[in-house]
């Protein structure tokens, strides 16, 4: 079983820098967005977000990603696309 100790050795996600943005902003509703090979992190990560961001509605996206311009077509304030890139993540469709 993955662990955030896992993650953190492989990839870069800033995920205190994700929950401080995500707060902020104060969006209501994110969207997380993973590749085949990255979904086993997914419910890790919505679990750690959904912590340090109380009252936000999370949700993962199951379908599928291939890459950046692979963003669904749904209403959340935003997205977040995490890939396998030295960048870790990225920010898409922030509604203000």
């Amino acid at each position: 079983m993955a662990s955030l100790n896992d993650l953190r050795e492989k990839y870069n996600f800033d995920l205190d820098e994700i929950s401080n943005k995500i707060l902020s902003k104060k969006y209501k509703s994110v969207l997380l967005q993973f590749p085949d090979g990255l979904k086993q992190y997914s419910t890790l990560i919505y679990d750690y977000l959904k912590e340090k961001c109380k009252n936000i509605n999370f949700a993962i996206w199951l379908g599928s990603c291939f890459g950046a311009c692979d963003i669904p077509n749904v209403e959340y304030d935003l997205i977040l696309q995490f890939g396998h890139s030295p960048y870790g993540f990225k920010v898409f469709n922030e509604l203000d």
